[in-house]
């Protein structure tokens, strides 16, 4: 598999007659501020560019309204004003007159060598200034990467972190054995990562965004069959055991990439490892046990600070949460009551827990706010929700739900809206959003 390149990549300030004054700065948005109005022409284009420049904008539409930073003006304010004729130089006065608090404008054309270029301002509209232009010159047939790319862009200029040119691992039997699959974090452009006669499980994404880690079914020492923990180069296909004594599970990966914590039996029964990554991307360091218990102590998660770790045990009698330090110490209780609680997974800004709870009999998700220890519930469906992952600006989670009869990916908000499915073919599982 290859990633995404651009031919080109530069920042528009020969074009604009606001690049004088155009200058590199973020705008901060929280939570509970008001969404920032978000104006949206039309793509100009040239004739030959025409249908590329309206899936491009279908595809930015789409990014824009999933940010819950901004909010679309509605087409019909469109009406009240002249269209726009140069992408460079907006009537502002105009765009002011419906409340337009920015504007983004772009054109697309054909580059002479063949493929697109892309080029777009983001406007300031009431102080009138161009707050980022850039273009791009693209290559290869994928312009959907055209619109996650300037999506990206413009989430980083608020000071957000992008999420649209994020991937998803999954697993999925669509090819009858379960393999680990790649797409989209909107679902387009599923891809196939491995290719085996066993069943693959339980991917989880290092910060950088290039290495899986996984569990695999596979012919083990002392040629037995067991579950290895291995970490898979996304990019370059190169696979390097973790861990291949008896069964392995769940890895985890620390937020600088230098650890990666897992569940392994090596020891007789279930217990939280950790093994240090070197820096040579063929080793693995030594390998700590964090846990000495006789339950079952598995799914292990770690805070955005990597001084602790979050994971599921039923050392109390029943299936719970628990938080230790990353090095085994501090044990604390976070789940309350006798029901199931399992697969939590730890918010990336550290200020929240999601994991999975049964109660009378159906899987759902909560969130654990760790400042107040409060407890929401998100997901609410007579299904089974399961094993949820953050995005990487900690505003969407991406889970399991049989909602529509079989397993599939979906996500949803972190105040449960705007829960959607992303998969379809097959059963599919385990979805993990890369950083």
């Amino acid at each position: 598999m290859k990633k995404h390149t651009l031919a080109a990549f530069v920042f528009l300030l020969f074009a604009s007659p606001f690049a004088a004054a155009q200058q590199d700065f973020t705008i901060k948005i929280t939570e509970g501020m008001p969404a920032v109005k978000f104006a949206l022409p039309p793509f100009l284009s040239t004739p030959g560019a025409k249908a590329a420049a309206e899936q491009i904008q279908a595809v930015f539409e789409a990014d824009i309204r999933y940010t819950r930073v901004f909010e679309l003006l509605p087409k019909t304010d469109y009406s009240f004003i002249r269209p726009l004729t140069d992408h460079k130089n907006p009537n502002f006065q105009e765009w002011e007159s419906i409340a337009a608090a920015v504007l983004f404008t772009a054109h697309v054309s054909e580059a002479p060598g063949g493929g697109l270029i892309f080029e777009w301002y983001l406007f300031d509209v009431k102080p009138r200034r161009s707050i980022v232009a850039k273009r791009y010159q693209y290559t290869e047939s994928n312009v959907r990467h055209l619109a996650h790319l300037a999506a990206d862009d413009i989430m980083r200029q608020y000071g957000e972190k992008p999420i649209f040119t994020s991937k998803i691992a999954f697993v999925s039997n669509r090819d009858k054995n379960e393999e680990l699959y790649l797409m989209d974090y909107d679902g387009a452009n599923p891809s196939r990562l491995t290719y085996n006669k066993v069943n693959d499980s339980n991917p989880a994404w290092d910060p950088s965004g290039q290495r899986l880690a996984y569990s695999s079914w596979q012919d083990l020492s002392w040629k037995t069959i067991g579950v290895g923990v291995f970490i898979l180069d996304v990019y370059a296909g190169k696979r390097t055991p973790v861990s291949l004594k008896d069964g392995n599970y769940t890895p985890a990966w620390s937020p600088d990439g230098k650890k990666l914590a897992f569940s392994s039996t090596m020891g007789g029964n279930h217990e939280i490892y950790v093994a240090d990554i070197e820096s040579n991307p063929t080793r693995v360091g030594k390998i700590k046990q964090l846990t000495f218990n006789q339950s079952v102590d598995i799914a292990p998660s770690w805070s955005n600070t990597g001084r602790e770790i979050v994971f599921t045990s039923d050392r109390g009698g029943t299936t719970q949460i628990y938080i230790m330090d990353a090095e085994g110490g501090n044990l604390r209780r976070i789940s309350e009551g006798a029901n199931h609680h399992d697969a939590p997974a730890w918010s990336p800004n550290g200020d929240r827990i999601v994991y999975v709870a049964r109660v009378d009999n159906v899987f759902d998700l909560y969130l654990y706010h760790l400042s107040s220890g409060r407890i929401s519930k998100l997901t609410e469906s007579n299904a089974r929700n399961e094993s949820p992952s953050w995005s990487p600006d900690g505003r969407h989670i991406v889970y399991t739900s049989n909602v529509s009869g079989t397993n599939q990916i979906h996500v949803i908000d972190i105040d449960g809206a705007h829960q959607r499915k992303l998969t379809s073919l097959g059963e599919n599982k385990l979805g993990k959003w890369s950083f």
